[in-house]
């Protein structure tokens, strides 16, 4: 993931993680990146993959529209020279704040995925999300997001889980269903306040934990989610979801634990049995371990000094992944759910265990919940994609069962509600 424009934003989200990594650079240096650091990454990212039927770029920030236009149309540029024919995806994620009809226009054109950043409703987007002055910016999200659909730009939301939207799922959930989004992402906020790591550099948030670092206190800000809070908020959005948006709705973190229930590797970090393959590129060429690892200790070279392909494929990084899965507490490596979760994002484990072992997951407890609550649904899904059936299926099945589908509830003889024309007792009701 590359960040041209490192931590330099155009807001004052109170609860930014990154805002702050300004701090980690050259004072007054500029924080755009350099045409050559530009045109070296993409044409080594392009020659890392040399059977890959796509190639897919990510640029995040701060807020990466502060580079202009002008720096992306180099960006389409330089990809078009490198990729000598191949189809190239860009997913953009911004604050969409400064996107007007030249910038929707070219997003559109050139089929860049649009990652919004946004909340909920204005009072809860506005709760943490706020213009330096601190005034509101939902309007002129909303408005972009129109624009957006207006151009036929592609896009999709990212929603930061707080202290205070995880009071309201249905809120927020059927607020960005209405705003057109069809791919949500749910991203929790777990910040801790500054330990003597980050007091050392300057910074106001504490560094990711250490192997043996877990105190056994959860001393995290006042923004951040609570563990059962998220368990209900992604329970109480599924119960909805999988009666009547399936298919037709996707939830980033509802699709990840599907996968997991099929057998199959997850595509999102924090759920794959290892990590360090989500690299962070900075605007100076500084190469990082992770987003969430953007400190001094993860700093893996600069792409000025050494190749794309050493630095990603460098023993330090490749132990920093394999740490993930050799630091799990035995009750993570115990637990029914260790398949779906992994210990989750090792920046989280900063909790003792009940058995007093470092290690356990500051989410662990809202996890828990909601795969505890999805079980049934997960295995019916799975076994409709198994049998070559939609998921979709399991919408009428659960309105068969509740008595919603204008009919009596479905009895073991009649026929399956997922319309495999068998029995029910022989179908979905025997496995």
């Amino acid at each position: 993931m590359v960040k041209p424009i490192g931590p330099a934003c155009n807001l004052d989200c109170r609860y930014c993680f990154y805002l702050e990594k300004a701090k980690l650079f050259p004072a007054g240096g500029s924080l755009r990146m350099a045409d050559d650091v530009l045109e070296s990454f993409i044409r080594q990212y392009v020659a890392a993959q040399p059977d890959a039927p796509e190639l897919h770029f990510a640029w995040q920030g701060g807020e990466p529209t502060l580079l202009g236009l002008d720096f992306f149309r180099r960006v389409v540029e330089l990809q078009r020279r490198y990729a000598a024919g191949r189809p190239v995806l860009n997913a953009l994620q911004t604050n969409a704040t400064l996107l007007d009809d030249a910038w929707c226009a070219f997003l559109a054109e050139h089929q860049f995925l649009c990652g919004v950043s946004l909340d909920g409703p204005r009072v809860l987007n506005d709760a943490y999300r706020v213009a330096p002055n601190g005034a509101s910016v939902f309007d002129e999200v909303i408005n972009a997001v129109e624009r957006l659909k207006k151009h036929g730009a592609a896009f999709n939301t990212l929603t930061v889980i707080n202290r205070l939207n995880a009071q309201q799922p249905l809120e927020v959930y059927r607020f960005l269903k209405e705003l057109g989004s069809g791919f949500l992402q749910f991203i929790p906020l777990v910040e801790r306040r500054p330990d003597a790591g980050a007091q050392a550099l300057g910074l106001t948030l504490a560094l990711p934990p250490g192997p043996a670092a877990a105190d056994g206190r959860a001393a995290v800000t006042d923004w951040s989610v609570r563990p059962e809070d998220y368990g209900i908020f992604l329970t109480t959005i599924f119960d909805e979801w999988v009666r009547q948006d399936v298919g037709r709705i996707h939830v980033q973190l509802f699709d990840a634990t599907l996968a997991a229930w099929m057998g199959l590797d997850s595509a999102v970090c924090v759920f794959a049995p290892e990590c360090g393959n989500a690299l962070i590129l900075e605007h100076n060429g500084d190469v990082y371990a992770c987003d969430h690892y953007v400190y001094p200790a993860y700093r893996r070279g600069n792409l000025r000094e050494k190749s794309l392909t050493e630095l990603a494929w460098s023993e330090e990084q490749l132990q920093f992944g394999r740490d993930k899965a050799a630091r799990l507490p035995a009750a993570c490596r115990h637990c029914n759910f260790l398949f779906a979760c992994q210990g989750e994002c090792p920046k989280h484990r900063f909790l003792k265990t009940p058995a007093g072992e470092p290690g356990l997951n500051y989410l662990c407890a809202g996890l828990k919940h909601f795969f505890t609550h999805v079980t049934l649904d997960m295995d019916v899904m799975a076994q409709l994609l198994n049998a070559g059936r939609p998921t979709e299926h399991i919408m009428e099945m659960i309105a068969h069962e509740e008595g919603r589908s204008g009919g009596p509830p479905a009895s073991r003889n009649a026929p399956c509600p997922c319309g495999s024309g068998r029995k029910f007792k022989h179908c979905c009701g025997a496995k």
